[in-house]
């Protein structure tokens, strides 16, 4: 089954004394990429956060963020005053126009990195925080995969309805198309009849055949309807697929159009033309929803 690109997903965790969240959303994009926000202390996960997402996502422009709160911040951290020092000078030093002075708030300067003195972590702790924070992270992934394929069944009801528009649309030109040149056959034996008979000369059959025939092979649509038709029966193919499909809709879109405007450009009949410039609106629609599929 397809998948949207859109989704949300989330995970929390508490672990001795430690309460994680792990947020993570993902938008329509050509290709994969992911943007990731962490705390300055968990900087060393950030590669295999990364590898972790791009292993269970294809597509998408994904973004993650990692909130962490300990019990320890509900007493009062250690500041380093040398780094609040310096952040207080350099905006001390700040120039303003009308010889306006610059009020410094504390409150918003020990929330700047590095204010608070912070302990490193040993490399048992830090294992452990990797286990848990990847473990949050594949929770996460999994809600936004389930988020996706819930859009996903929303968009295959909507291609393979858009699918079936495009056949019916093509029913009606299949049908129309062979009478196209049994009515050019009519019209031009009318009109080369009356102005032969205006010159006293009698129409020759073989004649009237042969423009006939040209006129039949410049306007057969016949091989167009038939990619066109196998065109959509891929695409339901692909809609019931479980892999990542988008690209090869997108392409497949690309190709309807192709057939689409070929038969346009032979038909010489307003009634196929209609038709025509239906299925090209069907397939405009095609292609918006098919941006959305991973």
């Amino acid at each position: 089954m397809i998948q949207s690109m859109t989704g949300f997903g989330a995970a929390q965790l508490s672990s001795e004394g430690v309460s994680y969240s792990f947020e993570i959303r993902s938008v329509n994009n050509r290709f994969l990429k992911h943007t990731i926000k962490l705390p300055e202390s968990m900087q060393y996960l950030e590669s295999e956060i990364d590898k972790t997402i791009r292993k269970r996502l294809a597509r998408g422009s994904v973004s993650s963020s990692l909130r962490v709160r300990s019990e320890d911040e509900l007493v009062a951290r250690p500041l380093n005053l040398v780094v609040l020092q310096q952040y207080a000078e350099q905006l001390a030093q700040l120039k303003l126009a009308g010889d306006i002075k610059p009020t410094i708030d504390l409150a918003a300067l020990v929330m700047m990195p590095g204010v608070y003195a912070t302990s490193e972590l040993d490399d048992e702790a830090k294992a452990k925080t990797r286990r848990a924070v990847i473990d949050l992270t594949n929770q996460a992934i999994t809600a936004l995969i389930e988020i996706r394929g819930e859009e996903g069944k929303t968009l295959r009801a909507d291609l393979l309805a858009h699918c079936q528009s495009i056949r019916e649309c093509l029913a009606e030109v299949a049908t129309r198309a062979p009478s196209v040149v049994d009515e050019y056959h009519e019209r031009l034996k009318t009109r080369v009849s009356l102005l032969m008979k205006e010159g006293g000369f009698e129409l020759e059959a073989e004649g009237l055949a042969r423009e006939v025939a040209i006129y039949a092979e410049r306007c057969d649509i016949n091989e167009e309807l038939s990619r066109l038709s196998s065109h959509l029966d891929q695409a339901v193919q692909l809609c019931d697929r479980g892999d990542q499909v988008g690209r090869t809709l997108d392409f497949l879109t690309q190709e309807m159009l192709r057939e689409a405007n070929t038969i346009a450009s032979k038909s010489n009949d307003s009634s196929i033309t209609r038709n025509v410039v239906e299925i090209k609106g069907l397939i405009d629609r095609l292609k918006e929803q098919v941006q959305n599929v991973e």
